[in-house]
């Protein structure tokens, strides 16, 4: 089969479409024909070489997978041959205390797929049974690879941080994969809904997708901007999908008793300088939101399904143009997700 390999991680990094052996299930495994596979924030972090931890050399890239079941191993009873699916970002067991505990983003035994296993940057991928759920009818397969991240997990974040109506959220990078999801979940639970971005080209689409407001984030600290919207109350939820460069200006929005949510860190530098002291004398809760759970993910899959959720996918593209995916992405040319497809 044919899968993209990064054959040397680095600012320049090198990748190749090779030819390799087509895998077979285990028992209690699928295989899956891939349709598209999303090219997220954690893919460029490990072909920059940023991010090596738990990597297993020579692996697949890609967890962002929307497929068809093409053969099963034995033991499997909960998807069979032409199933459409879509897959988490871990491999679960299905059987440890956190996978009962509806917990199988944080399996006990499991693997990130496109991590410490072989992922969707492929023609076809191997899973656990327990990792794949069903795409209901009418909904488009490629998109639905965007259904567990970034749609997903913003779900979780926003389920997590209890968010709920009449709310001021301020969502974090609002014009990537995990922010125009977060946006659009925020604004279809009814929260009045403040979208950052660094990326001023991007703020007509944002806009577009529920935000109350967009809010350029340029010289000026966006906490500023935000005290302004809200008569210098705060928000009482922010959603930040960037990491450091932003958290200053994040915990500075916050309302008192306000609520943080951490979704990621997609590199670069920022001052942490008296961001703790922020944090107590506003009695805040910062919750860390990682992953997506298989219930999270039948709810994302609902939502999708009620048009209630709009995977925004820019761009498919073969493998064969991984390059030009990952400058997109560095370059924030893109808004939502841009993913890579074996087909032609």
């Amino acid at each position: 089969m044919r899968a993209l390999m990064l054959e040397n991680p680095g600012t320049q990094p090198r990748l190749s479409v090779v030819d390799l052996p087509m895998p077979r299930p285990e028992p209690g495994e699928v295989l899956v024909w891939v349709a598209a596979c999303g090219f997220c924030h954690h893919d460029r972090l490990v072909m920059s070489g940023v991010l090596r931890r738990g990597v297993r050399p020579d692996v697949v890239l890609g967890h962002e997978i929307a497929g068809v079941v093409e053969e099963v191993g034995n033991d499997v009873d909960q998807v069979r041959p032409g199933d459409r699916v879509v897959s988490l970002l871990t491999n679960a067991c299905g059987h440890c205390d956190r996978c009962r505990m509806g917990r199988e983003h944080r399996c006990r035994n499991g693997e990130g797929i496109g991590h410490g296993r072989s992922g969707g940057f492929a023609e076809y991928v191997t899973v656990s049974q327990h990792s794949l759920v069903k795409l209901p009818d009418g909904l488009e397969l490629t998109s639905a690879a965007l259904l567990a991240c970034p749609a997903g997990v913003a779900l979780q974040a926003v389920s997590a941080i209890e968010l709920v109506e009449s709310e001021t959220v301020v969502v974090v990078g609002a014009g990537g994969g995990l922010g125009i999801h977060a946006v659009q979940l925020a604004a279809a639970l009814g929260a009045r809904t403040l979208a950052v971005t660094s990326s001023p080209h991007k703020t007509r689409a944002i806009a577009r997708y529920g935000a109350y407001e967009v809010i350029e984030a340029g010289e000026l600290d966006f906490a500023e901007i935000v005290m302004a919207l809200t008569a210098d109350e705060g928000a009482e939820v922010v959603i930040d999908t960037v990491g450091t460069a932003t958290l200053r200006s994040s915990v500075r929005s916050l309302a008192q008793y306000g609520r943080l949510a951490l979704l990621g860190e997609v590199g670069g530098e920022g001052s942490l300088r008296g961001v703790i002291p922020e944090i107590v004398f506003r009695d805040a809760r910062v919750m860390g939101v990682s992953g997506v759970s298989r219930n999270t993910l039948e709810q994302a899959l609902g939502l999708a399904a009620e048009r209630k959720l709009k995977p925004v996918l820019q761009e498919v593209m073969p493998l064969e143009e991984a390059e030009r995916a990952l400058d997109m992405v560095e370059s924030r040319a893109v808004l939502g997700r841009v993913a890579l497809t074996s087909s032609n």
